[in-house]
């Protein structure tokens, strides 16, 4: 996510300074006009608005406050505006913003939903959390990177995702069972999905994931690992504030036994191969 991301930034104009856990994969953003950085405080020495894009908020809390003189913060002078784009808890959110505070640092959460054809093509849903004075002056970095919208105060970002994973997750599954189900049946589950687009079953998960299903495509796009995780965020977040989600609750753990058996690097529409297998199907 994080390539593309910066490949349209620096096509919109943005000077650009980088720097990745393996610099490898930063490289070739040099030829591009990015410069290239030996850690996190020296990337953002200069910076106006300081972007993470990282695996989980345990890593995101690692590169801002916890790699001792390398660390982001180090770098960081008051004022900057710190736009963490990765999925991660709201509390987790809460707590950097809270921490970036104290040193005189702005904040905004600002996940993202499309994918890295999204992120190729500048249409990222982006859920920003923070104070709207922020998000206002983060909105010539947002344009290049898709559709911004701020959804409430600093977590709020991440909680619309959970939500966007939540019916992200659910959907793929209930498509899948739904296809394997007219499979087992002996109708051709390519011409039910052909049949059904356009009714009130229909959504983008029955057009792109659905479609990967029918033809057995789960090359990865969103790992299986990655809605994993973000679906015991959704389940950690719904215990921390007393809500009962039952459906989440199911769908954490069929996606916890399909990387159990080995599926974790498949595209989180391959839960289709979990269920399948439950039903003694190839």
């Amino acid at each position: 996510m994080g390539l593309p991301m910066a490949r349209r930034l620096l096509a919109a104009g943005h000077e650009l300074h980088i720097w990745n856990r393996t610099r490898s994969k930063a490289e070739p953003l040099a030829v591009e006009g990015a410069h290239v950085h030996d850690s996190p405080r020296l990337a953002c020495l200069h910076a106006d608005y300081v972007i993470s894009m990282l695996e989980n908020g345990k890593i995101v809390g690692e590169v801002l406050f916890g790699m001792g003189p390398d660390a982001a913060i180090q770098g960081m002078r008051a004022g900057v505006l710190v736009i963490d784009m990765a999925s991660i808890q709201p509390r987790e959110a809460r707590d950097h913003a809270a921490r970036l505070s104290e040193r005189g640092i702005r904040h905004l959460d600002a996940p993202v939903s499309g994918g890295t054809v999204g992120a190729e093509a500048g249409t990222l849903v982006i859920m920003a959390g923070g104070k709207p004075e922020d998000f206002e002056a983060a909105l010539p970095v947002f344009a290049p990177l898709g559709r911004a919208t701020h959804v409430g105060p600093h977590g709020a970002g991440q909680l619309a995702k959970l939500a966007n994973q939540m019916i992200v997750g659910i959907t793929i599954g209930a498509v899948a069972e739904a296809l394997l189900l007219c499979a087992k049946g002996g109708a051709d589950p390519a011409k039910v999905r052909e049949a059904i687009t356009g009714g009130f079953a229909d959504s983008r998960i029955l057009q792109l994931h659905g479609q990967r299903m029918v033809e057995r495509d789960f090359a990865a796009r969103g790992k299986m690992t990655v809605q994993l995780k973000d679906m015991r965020n959704a389940m950690a977040t719904a215990q921390e504030i007393g809500f009962d989600a039952p459906i989440t609750a199911l769908f954490e753990q069929l996606y916890a036994d399909g990387v159990e058996h080995g599926l974790g690097d498949l595209d989180h529409s391959g839960l289709f191969v979990e269920l399948a297998s439950r039903n003694a199907m190839q």
